[in-house]
């Protein structure tokens, strides 16, 4: 006799899927999938795929950017009796994808939401570009077109953070040229192929990178990394005893010390005997 599966409770299950190579599909992925009443999909080809690779078949429903508004009601309803799985074509669904409103939907249903955990083309590339991780700010896609595009660069420039972007092939270099002139030649990193047999990050400047990928467009989708723009140089005196001259017009020593030290990133105490010295010199 076959063994009996348990069930899954009803509600919604997020289910990370590979970025490239099916043997990143988790265990508990591949379990949740082999049990779910139905799995929600971006391409039922793509899906039908992975379901192949793992032995089972489930019912897939089409749930897209195209179809989201008239899907997304029929799937809450599901979840209150049914096990309903959601997978992007690949990846961790919600990252750059509509399935936010999907969650917020049955959360504001009652139901159960559930995570499984697994591959995200964004974090993989931030392991493999050799820039700073402590912090990190996700751009999704910038936009297509020159003036809306430089305007979210624009938006990010002063962000003391690594931005992480998606870009497909043919719109690489103009990106990357983008980004330059938005931001100054950073160092920044083209991650392509994750996971899969010709995997590579390549690191460079922003327009040494624009100028390599201009001559040779890669195929698919790609993540460019991009690290925080460099620390500003430490206020020199002039420009302490600058700031400071000018706070004393309207100010105590002691409130324009403060005022200053806040500005520039300079020792507040510092500053007030500096203020008292030019206070003394006014007065002489």
């Amino acid at each position: 006799m076959t063994p009996l599966v348990e069930p899954l409770s009803p509600g919604l299950y997020i289910v990370a899927t590979p970025i490239g190579n099916l043997a990143d599909l988790s265990p508990r992925a591949a379990d949740i999938l082999s049990r779910a009443d139905a799995v929600a999909v971006e391409d039922t080809r793509v899906t039908a795929g992975l379901l192949r690779h793992i032995g089972v078949k489930r019912p897939m429903l089409p749930y897209h950017d195209h179809n989201a508004e008239g899907m997304r009601p029929q799937l809450i309803a599901r979840m209150a009796t049914e096990a309903i799985a959601l997978v992007s074509d690949a990846g961790t669904p919600l990252i750059s994808d509509p399935g936010y409103k999907l969650v917020r939907g049955a959360r504001a249903a009652g139901h159960a939401v559930v995570t499984i955990p697994g591959p995200c083309a964004a974090i993989a590339a931030l392991t493999l570009a050799a820039l700073p991780t402590d912090r990190f700010f996700f751009l999704g896609f910038l936009p297509s077109k020159q003036h809306a595009r430089a305007e979210a660069i624009a938006e990010v420039a002063a962000v003391r953070a690594t931005l992480v972007l998606y870009e497909s092939g043919p719109r690489l270099s103009a990106c990357l040229a983008a980004l330059a002139d938005g931001l100054g030649d950073r160092e920044a990193a083209v991650a392509r192929e994750i996971t899969k047999k010709f995997e590579e990050a390549v690191t460079g400047r922003l327009s040494t990178l624009a100028t390599r990928y201009a001559e040779a467009p890669p195929k698919g989708e790609i993540v460019v990394v991009v690290a925080p723009p460099e620390p500003p140089a430490p206020a020199s005196e002039a420009d302490a005893d600058t700031a400071l001259a000018e706070a004393l017009t309207r100010l105590p020593a002691a409130k324009a010390a403060g005022e200053v030290a806040r500005a520039l990133g300079l020792d507040r105490r510092t500053l007030y005997a500096r203020a008292m010295e030019l206070k003394g010199e006014r007065t002489d």
